[in-house]
């Protein structure tokens, strides 16, 4: 008795919980409502209101006709037929409402309430016959909120077949009414909570996969601001350092690279501004240029060597990334005298190597990896180019001394623009 208790008390709290739940969704729904009525936007979906056995209690009025032969005195023993329709009445309710969960939907006591509600709804239908036959139709509604699977069909049969057995036996001809409508009941209300149900996991799964766009969008922008100011700022440092030594011999040299520091800082601006608004595009001539620059600035002698067949923009936007941040690493943690670019490309694949002769491990982690990459931008490179079917690896250089980036990407992957779409920085 306890037990029972205690679940009606979980069971009630569990449907105020959802009840709160949905009001909460409908004032959403009204305030959403009324902004694109206001704006002319795409009017929002109503939420509705959260499933409970309550949409399934109306039903019992169908009893009602039993309950009147009792109150009018028509039934023999009434103390029997009292206990039988409180009892059918009681499992009707635990049934249906736990129906709704799919966990006490198919945990033993649902399933054993309802071969109790066979039971009673059989004694009843025999013992009298005419109103009380259709608890049947009842039964029926109760077995296809609960059973929802490849045997409901088999199930649905068997119990029209009974139905209209003992009606038979009670009403004759009636009992075409009684086990039409017992069939009816059984598969048009799995039906409909089947597809209920369908409706309400599809809303929430689309509700999880916009979340998740969120969280990829905020991971990726926050990747990609750290791919832009970082090597912005390295420039810019090594350029005042540069800037600095100038200045007491060579004014003129000193003037030249502060207005470098004013370009790239110009640069940077229009970069954040572009990343923001969603229509930045690279150009890996365009970062080789830079690469140059700065590292011609920090005293690195560079070389650029770029060979093979023309490649597609988006191929260009990717690597243009992966020299971006390689070449900021190597200004920042190498210590590098020489640092050499190379790009060859065939009709099958592209591959872009980053090589300089330092001492650091060219990663902004002081510990690389296992994998080989090691730092925030190394990492998010690695993702980028894992989209688009390529690779990156990046360790110490096998000839002995610095430290080596290698891309690769395939040139004869259909289309890439919707990995730069996915990866290029955005509006999120």
């Amino acid at each position: 008795m306890r037990g029972a208790m205690r679940g009606a008390t979980c069971q009630v709290r569990q449907w105020r919980k959802a009840r709160a739940q949905w009001r909460a969704d409908m004032q959403r729904f009204k305030a959403a409502q009324k902004e694109a009525r206001r704006t002319g936007g795409k009017m929002p979906e109503n939420p509705g209101p959260p499933p409970s056995g309550f949409a399934l209690l109306p039903w019992l009025l169908m009893g009602m006709g039993a309950f009147s032969n009792l109150w009018q005195g028509k039934t023999a023993n009434p103390w029997i037929g009292a206990i039988g329709l409180l009892a059918f009445n009681s499992l009707y309710i635990y049934v249906t409402f736990r129906a709704f969960a799919k966990v006490t939907r198919e945990a033993r006591a649902t399933k054993v309430a309802l071969a109790l509600m066979t039971v009673i709804t059989v004694g009843l239908a025999l013992g009298y016959g005419g109103s009380w036959l259709y608890f049947f139709p009842l039964l029926g509604l109760a077995t296809g909120a609960v059973l929802r699977g490849p045997w409901l069909g088999q199930i649905g049969l068997g119990l029209t077949a009974l139905a209209a057995a003992v009606s038979v036996y009670r009403a004759g001809w009636d009992a075409v009414n009684v086990a039409y409508g017992t069939f009816l009941s059984t598969m048009v209300t799995a039906a409909i909570l089947s597809l209920s149900e369908a409706v309400r996991e599809l809303r929430e799964a689309r509700e999880e996969l916009a979340r998740q766009a969120v969280e990829k969008e905020r991971l990726r922008f926050s990747r990609d601001l750290h791919d832009l100011l970082g090597h912005t700022m390295s420039v810019i440092v090594v350029k005042s350092e540069a800037a600095r030594r100038l200045a007491p011999r060579n004014m003129d040299a000193a003037i030249a690279q502060i207005t470098d520091i004013e370009s790239v800082g110009r640069q940077a601006l229009t970069e954040i501004r572009e990343a923001v608004t969603g229509y930045r595009d690279g150009s890996l001539a365009t970062e080789l240029d830079r690469a140059r620059s700065a590292l011609t600035a920090a005293s690195v002698e560079s070389v650029v060597v770029r060979s093979g067949t023309p490649l597609a923009p988006q191929t260009e936007v990717l690597l243009g990334w992966v020299v971006r941040e390689a070449v900021t690493n190597v200004l920042r943690h190498a210590g590098a005298t020489r640092c050499e670019i190379t790009v060859n490309s065939t009709s099958e694949q592209v591959r872009l190597t980053v090589t300089d002769d330092g001492t650091g491990d060219g990663t902004d982690d002081s510990t690389p990896s296992a994998t080989g990459i090691g730092g925030t931008g190394l990492k998010g490179l690695t993702e980028r180019l894992a989209a688009a079917g390529g690779s990156l690896r990046a360790g110490p250089s096998p000839r002995g001394g610095g430290f080596t980036v290698t891309a690769e990407l395939p040139v004869e992957v259909g289309d890439l623009a919707h990995v730069v779409l996915a990866t290029a920085p955005r509006a999120g």
